[in-house]
């Protein structure tokens, strides 16, 4: 071993010493070591950077904002509403959204992909004879499948393929990875939709502090606009209790206010006034065609491209406001900021906004320039609240997110365009249609996978060009002399699945990748089914809740226990071997 390999080694064992602690941050980790690798000179100064501008990280923060804009276009809303009224038991719940989770995640990427569909099964978990815990798990194990489907619906496929170029000259396409990725996300469907018996069913999952916070109840109106539909002549056909939205007041187009009454005709101009909080606002304006409030008078900015925030304030004792209405105040002709909706506690709202007297303690959903707001919040004394993003009837551009996914693809599938300039011309085109903001697209990336990806991947290609990795490959190999090539296959594939619960999936691929290669070098092997190997596997963790974001990001609202993921994952871990070994072997041969 030489000094170059043994400092290489040395990097690279201390920052898998680190991950497999829990004791710190991934991110934080794998920036130290590429100080140190830098300092040290195992990572050239030339190189230090390159993992950042990879194809790899252009590729999931492009998925990840595409994700994001799909979500909130509404589109998967708009599929899955019209079966919510057959999911009326769990056994039906579970198999639905297990599979529209694989399915989506075959699209885009696999957490984005859970992402989306999270809110609907919680909303179903909630309601009688069915639960939270037993849905979610199911759906990030099979966001995992079905992200082994495509090239982008997870990052052990993009990493696997990266190396892959740089090893072998030339990455795996986009659906090289579908043989292989459908049956296992198949035989996993059948798998879950009968082994969620195993999970706990009575746990009560915790509640992010923005969840809590986006509970609160606003008044807001909505005007009925030119072109109603003649389906949604009354009352009683907006349906607005299965949004969990209600009517407070119905204004005629004569200024009369009417009681809440299900036989109330719609006509053009009629004005509902509505309560609910902002999530069942949203899925309201999302699927009935109601003008809301940000759909009036636009608001004036300092300049044409400045952004336009929406923010909840609380009305101070000693504020202008006080005893005043938006209308009295002008509150938008005279301060440059529109009035969205109104939170009042212990008080039911039956005003229109313009109308509504404003109180100490209200929560007002205000909508001004970026630049304005500071100075309109300290002049009026209203205080701000924790941000997080507030929708209420914003608006949404229903199928443009999907078509421009699905050309994105298109080109791919045709060779047309690779997958790194498709999936990012994607994510820009997305943000200059409108389908998302600057803000929201900065929002929706994942900054430590970034970043953990981008510091570990020259650390990676410092241990393969001293040779480490050919040293560690041909002692592989030693040991594997003599053992048919299947089991050399299915042994890359446990020592992945093994490494990713500790080691966090992308860096088991970056470090097992290359030597994958070696092994299969020094067998006379094909390295293909090797690498398609080590990415199943680092792929697949089902064990853990801290190997895959996925498997994190349902924790906390499933209610679950470090331990509760070996019930589901053990035996889905052991289909995915026995299953995938031979289902790699027969479309990668391993020789010839």
């Amino acid at each position: 071993m030489t000094a170059a390999q043994a400092l290489s080694f040395a990097v690279i064992g201390g920052a898998v010493v680190a991950f497999a602690s829990g004791r710190f941050r991934y991110d934080v980790v794998a920036l130290v070591a590429l100080v140190i690798g830098v300092l040290t000179r195992d990572v050239p100064y030339s190189q230090a950077f390159t993992g950042f501008t990879s194809d790899v990280v252009v590729i999931i923060a492009s998925a990840l904002v595409i994700g994001a804009a799909v979500a909130r276009s509404g589109v998967v809303e708009l599929i899955v509403t019209p079966v919510l009224p057959w999911l009326t038991t769990i056994q039906r719940q579970v198999p639905a959204l297990a599979g529209a989770t694989a399915l989506l995640s075959m699209l885009t990427k696999n957490v984005g992909a859970l992402a989306i569909l999270m809110p609907t099964a919680i909303r179903l978990g909630r309601e009688r004879n069915s639960s939270v815990s037993a849905l979610l798990m199911p759906m990030a194990f099979m966001s995992l499948l079905g992200g082994l489907v495509t090239l982008a619906g997870t990052s052990t496929n993009i990493i696997v393929s990266q190396v892959r170029q740089e090893t072998l000259g030339k990455p795996f396409q986009f659906f090289d990875f579908a043989p292989v990725g459908l049956g296992l996300t198949a035989v996993g469907l059948l798998v879950v939709s009968v082994a969620w018996r195993l999970l706990p069913r009575d746990r009560t999952g915790k509640e992010p502090l923005s969840e809590v916070a986006a509970q609160t109840s606003y008044a807001t109106e909505a005007t009925v606009p030119a072109g109603w539909p003649v389906a949604l002549a009354t009352v009683a056909a907006l349906g607005l209790a299965q949004d969990g939205v209600a009517l407070a007041a119905v204004v005629g187009t004569d200024g009369v206010r009417h009681e809440p009454d299900d036989d109330l005709p719609l006509t053009t101009g009629t004005v509902l006034v509505l309560e609910a909080d902002d999530a069942a606002l949203d899925r309201l304006f999302a699927r009935v065609p109601l003008a809301g409030a940000r759909a009036a008078r636009p608001v004036e900015t300092e300049s044409t491209h400045e952004e336009l925030r929406s923010i909840e304030t609380v009305v101070q004792p000693e504020s202008l406001l006080i005893g005043q209405s938006a209308a009295r105040t002008a509150l938008q002709d005279r301060y440059g900021v529109k009035l969205l909706g109104v939170g009042r506690s212990g008080t039911r709202i039956v005003d229109r906004l313009r109308d509504i007297r404003f109180r100490a303690g209200d929560v007002l959903i205000l909508q001004a320039g970026e630049r304005a707001l500071p100075d309109i919040l300290r002049e009026l004394s209203l205080l701000p609240l924790a941000e997080r993003t507030v929708k209420l009837g914003s608006r949404r551009q229903r199928f443009g997110p999907a078509a421009i996914l699905a050309i994105a693809i298109i080109l791919i599938a045709l060779k047309i365009v690779p997958v790194a300039p498709a999936f990012f011309a994607a994510a820009v085109a997305m943000v200059v249609v409108g389908s998302l903001s600057m803000r929201e697209a900065y929002g929706a990336l994942e900054p430590e996978v970034l970043i953990l990806i981008g510091a570990l991947t020259p650390l990676s290609e410092a241990v393969w060009h001293t040779g480490g990795t050919d040293l560690i490959a041909h002692a592989l190999a030693a040991a594997l002399v003599g053992v048919t090539p299947m089991l050399v296959l299915g042994a890359l594939m446990l020592a992945s699945m093994a490494c990713a619960p500790f080691l966090h999936n992308a860096p088991t691929v970056l470090v097992l990748g290359p030597i994958s290669v070696a092994v299969a070098r020094a067998l006379h092997l094909s390295p293909d089914p090797l690498l398609m190997a080590v990415a199943t596997g680092a792929g697949c963790d089902f064990l853990t809740p801290i190997g895959h974001q996925c498997n994190t990001l349902v924790m906390g609202p499933g209610g679950y226990r470090f331990g509760d993921y070996w019930r589901l994952g053990l035996p889905l871990s052991l289909i995915v071997v026995v299953l995938g070994v031979p289902l790699i072997a027969w479309f990668w041969p391993l020789t010839g």
